[in-house]
């Protein structure tokens, strides 16, 4: 069974820095991205970064320049550093990873519980 479990965030004062990090990953066979998206109440769950197996990043035009996305074939693990925190960067933040668990099967996608991160004004 995959989970995902990520570890990190909680509360800073803007223009402040945060990092995230995430593990569970080794259950999965095969990986095509491994990053992390957020979620505020009411709203759709959007992207902020990804990474793929080959460590080729995509970032949200709004986290561009700030944060930085990062993995760990050998601890198999990916981490987000978050600089220049702005307060609308405040929500809850999910690992995610899209793989399978097999040889065979379609490639899903896992997620971990969340943590939440609040940047103060």
């Amino acid at each position: 069974q995959v989970q995902l479990v990520e570890s990190g965030g909680g509360l800073v004062q803007a223009g402040g820095s945060l990092g995230l990090s995430c593990a569970g990953f080794e259950r999965l066979f095969a990986i095509n991205t491994m990053g992390w998206y957020r979620q505020v109440p009411g709203k759709q769950r959007e992207l902020v970064a990804v990474i793929t197996t080959g460590g080729l990043p995509t970032y949200a035009d709004f986290v561009k320049g700030r944060f930085t996305i990062s993995r760990d074939n050998v601890e198999k693990t990916v981490s987000l550093q978050m600089n220049r925190l702005k307060p609308e960067d405040t929500a809850v933040y999910y690992c995610n990873a899209n793989g399978r668990p097999g040889i065979v099967g379609s490639a899903r996608d896992y997620w971990g519980q969340g943590t939440q991160v609040t940047v103060s004004s």
